[in-house]
Parts: structure tokens; C-alpha cells; sequence
């Protein structure tokens, strides 16, 4: 008897198991009127950078007295050029990456809205300086949508670090919208 509830145990945590990755996959938001294409990947031994400057090291004009950048790794990584492109109406979907991704917008304007549903509207003006954004990935509970609610296409370049993959299959991992932005697609 005792044996035979181990088992059924054990198969209904199996099945609830499979149960939620289907229903995650099947909630997931697809992208819609939305190309990314890979302009190159490259792959990276575990690294420390570390660079500091202040005071006369620093470009006439910069906002500040120091400028400080790190980047370490534990394991080796994968880093990613993206180029991507929004048809009018297009979409990303609602994804997430596993390592963060610093993203310039080079035409056009996207909308970003994270999982509190506030649109972060990002407009490219020729002549001024592209506007920018981080995504933290993952790790941070970051889930995001990036959409054209313009009438002209829309282009970002992407640069995307994200943990080695010898398959390059985990660069990007579509989800379901979080509750209170299921209207937002």
C-alpha cells in the first residue's frame, strides 16, 4: 500500500509538474509584427574588468567626478549583437532574458512597459542622441514588452550578456503577461 502511494505521489507531481510548463508556454505572448536577427555572438571565459576614472581622466563636460565600470562573470558567457525591428503595430511579447541587455533605439519609437504596465516611451530624433535603455534580466524579476504604437517602423541594436549556452538556444525566454498587463500585447 504504502509503495503503491509513493508512486501515485510521485506521478502527480510529475504531471502538475508538466502541467505548469505547458500552461506557462500556452500563456506566453508571442511576438507579433516584431524581427530580431542575430548580428554576431561570441563566447567568453569567465572575466573582471574593472575601469575608474575622475576628476582630470574625465572628457570635458562629463556629468560628474568619477565614472566607475564593472563586469564580472562566474562561468563562462555568451554576449550577443542584436538588430530589431517593430512593423507599426508590432510587438516583442512579453519575455525576458537571463543576463541583462543595454539597447539603443536607432529610428523610429518604441513603448516599453514592465511589470507594473507603466508605458517608458523611447523616440528616436535624428540629430539628438539616441535614446537608450537597460534591461536587467531575469535575475532581477524583470519581464518586459516592447512595442511600435507608431505609424513607421521601429529599429533598436541590442547588446545582450547571458550565460553560455552551447546550443545558443536561452538568449531569449517568452512569458505569460504579468496579471494586471494581460491587455497589453
Amino acid at each position: 500500500m504504502k509503495r503503491g502511494l509513493t508512486w501515485l505521489t510521485l506521478l502527480s507531481v510529475a504531471l502538475a509538474t508538466i502541467g505548469l510548463y505547458y500552461a506557462r508556454t500556452a500563456r506566453a505572448t508571442p511576438a507579433n509584427l516584431f524581427k530580431g536577427t542575430t548580428i554576431a555572438v561570441g563566447s567568453f571565459d569567465e572575466f573582471d574588468v574593472f575601469n575608474q576614472f575622475s576628476n582630470n581622466d574625465l572628457p570635458s563636460g562629463f556629468p560628474g567626478n568619477v565614472w566607475i565600470s564593472l563586469q564580472k562573470t562566474k562561468g563562462p558567457s555568451d554576449l550577443y549583437v542584436q538588430s530589431n525591428t517593430w512593423q507599426p503595430g508590432g510587438s516583442s511579447g512579453w519575455h525576458t532574458h537571463p543576463g541583462h541587455s543595454l539597447i539603443i533605439i536607432t529610428s523610429g519609437t518604441v513603448t516599453e512597459y514592465e511589470n507594473d504596465c507603466t508605458p517608458h516611451v523611447y523616440a528616436f530624433v535624428p540629430g539628438q542622441p539616441a535614446p537608450t535603455l537597460v534591461d536587467p534580466g531575469q535575475a532581477h524579476g524583470h519581464v518586459h514588452i516592447i512595442r511600435n504604437e507608431g505609424t513607421v517602423p521601429a529599429t533598436s541594436i541590442a547588446v545582450q550578456l547571458v550565460p553560455y549556452d552551447p546550443n545558443k538556444l536561452n538568449r531569449r525566454i517568452d512569458m505569460p503577461a504579468p496579471g494586471a498587463c494581460s491587455n497589453i500585447n
